[in-house]
This record gives C-alpha cells, structure tokens and sequence, in this order.
C-alpha cells in the first residue's frame, strides 16, 4: 500500500500541518472533525500539498525534511505541486 506526505493550512490562522499517512481524506476528515489534539483548535484545515511514496521509510524521510523547512520555502514547494 501506498504512503503519502501531506501538508494541511489551517484557514483559521493560515498555519501548516505536516504529516503521513495511507488515506489522505480520511486523515483530513480526521483533522477537520478535532480527532488530533493538535489540529483541533485551528479548523477548518484545507489540502494544499500531498506526494505519494514509494514505502512508509521514505514518507517519514520526506517528512521530517519538509518539517525542517522555513515558511518561505514551504510555500514554495507548494505552490511548485
């Protein structure tokens, strides 16, 4: 089964959420309805990034470098998608 990278905006505040995960509806379902504690309190999120990976190693590779990254260039990765 395949692996994504996704990256959420909140359209509360603007800010972004990084994760992985098989489903990504389902996971931002999960988001949108206060299922994460840590997404809860900035709904509605939105779907603004999301790459499929080859395996769950790569995706949390992947991962943790987009989380590295500033906001400038986080915007630009996803404008460039």
């Amino acid at each position: 089964m395949a692996w994504f990278i996704y990256i959420l905006r909140s359209e509360l505040d603007g800010d972004y959420y990084k994760g992985i995960t098989e489903n990504v509806l389902r996971r931002l379902e999960e988001h949108n309805a206060g299922d994460s504690k840590f997404t809860s309190t900035k709904r509605p999120w939105k779907l603004v990034f999301q790459k499929e990976m080859p395996s769950k190693r790569d995706a949390i590779i992947e991962e943790k470098r987009i989380k590295k990254l500033n906001r400038r260039s986080l915007v630009k990765l996803i404008s460039e998608s």
